[in-house]
């Protein structure tokens, strides 16, 4: 089986690593043919030989750094590493020509994580065995993008992964491997992402060898059941100290590393970067007023509801300190109003 494998970020690269290796433990030759790709020597089939990766299908490189220089993106870089001579697309968009260069790589099925694009009806018929699809949710919930940060801002108990065949609606395919997982409430989008990396790496060799078994059947989603998520934009990082000292919790935790939650303080852009809602009663009624220190908690702020303990923060132009070394340069925070 000849796998094209789409992704962009870095959280994509562990499953890319797991079809190359998948693939040289069978003895495949990365990129290359296999003339017994289908069977033995028998003819019989056997579900742990036979896959190779075809080629890798991301995003163009982008200009980044202060410098704008111009750098792949997270799988572009990893396919570089871990695959030379593997064919490589970057393309803008899917149109005529990139199909024609897809065609020719002769890939059988198409398995994407985070590639950042929709899938065409003409661009998936390339594909004999179809498409498959890695989600970071537990399909239906959280159709859409950014499942990862909606499970935390949501205050879930849980989450899960689901790997799903590829379907002209987004995120609507059968489901053909999901496995679910306990949240503690203090993950940031970047450590459960790392959690759903290692996952996904686990889950994709499994689901590949199923459906090259033929053992592997699709479960239907219920979509009446269906929840969507949205793209984030960066100005959903500024706090509104009048919400719970819970919910700003969550956005804090949910917009780590990107766009991070932010507030003013002195005319300045403060970032808060790490933060836990406390247990107290309300001690003023102004929200966003900084009430003190707690010597072992962090930097005391009111909200709207409760009080949240700052333990990092940042000024725009300034490096991340910890509380107290940060309070060392501010040391008229306290009593000061943020926002």
């Amino acid at each position: 089986m000849r796998v094209l494998f789409a992704g962009s970020p870095a959280i994509a690269v562990p499953a890319l690593e797991a079809l190359v290796a998948l693939g040289s433990a069978n003895g495949n030759a990365v990129g290359g043919a296999d003339d017994n790709a289908d069977g033995g020597a028998d003819g019989s089939t056997d579900s742990n030989a036979g896959f190779e990766l075809a080629g890798v299908l991301t995003n163009p490189d982008s200009a980044r750094g202060r410098h704008g220089k111009l750098e792949p993106t997270g799988i572009g870089a990893a396919a570089e590493r871990l695959a030379q001579g593997i064919p490589v697309l970057k393309p803008a968009k899917l149109d005529a020509e990139v199909r024609e260069q897809t065609a020719a790589l002769k890939a059988d099925l198409l398995v994407s994580f985070a590639y950042g694009r929709i899938f065409g009806p003409k661009f998936l018929a390339l594909f004999p065995q179809g498409g498959i699809n890695i989600h970071p949710s537990l399909l239906p919930q959280y159709r859409g993008p950014t499942p990862i940060p909606a499970a935390i801002l949501n205050c879930d108990h849980e989450t899960g992964i689901s790997i799903q065949r590829l379907a002209p609606e987004m995120d609507s395919g059968d489901i053909l491997i999901q496995e679910r997982f306990a949240l503690n409430g203090r993950e940031t989008t970047a450590s459960l992402g790392e959690i759903m990396a290692q996952k996904a790496a686990q889950l994709l060799p499994e689901t590949l060898k199923g459906l090259a078994a033929g053992s592997l059947r699709g479960t239907p989603q219920n979509h009446g059941e269906a929840s969507y998520c949205s793209l984030i934009a960066k100005e959903e990082g500024l706090i509104d100290w009048s919400k719970s000292a819970r919910e700003i919790d969550a956005r804090i935790r949910a917009f780590d590393p990107w766009p991070l939650c932010w507030t003013k303080h002195g005319g300045q852009q403060l970032f808060i970067l790490k933060a836990e809602p406390l247990d107290a009663t309300a001690q003023s009624e102004t929200a966003g007023l900084v009430l003190g220190i707690d010597k072992q908690r962090g930097i005391l702020v009111q909200t709207g509801e409760g009080v949240l303990a700052v333990t990092e923060l940042q000024y725009q132009t300034k490096k991340a300190l910890e509380w107290r070394a940060f309070l060392n340069g501010a040391r008229n925070f306290a009593g000061s109003r943020l926002g």
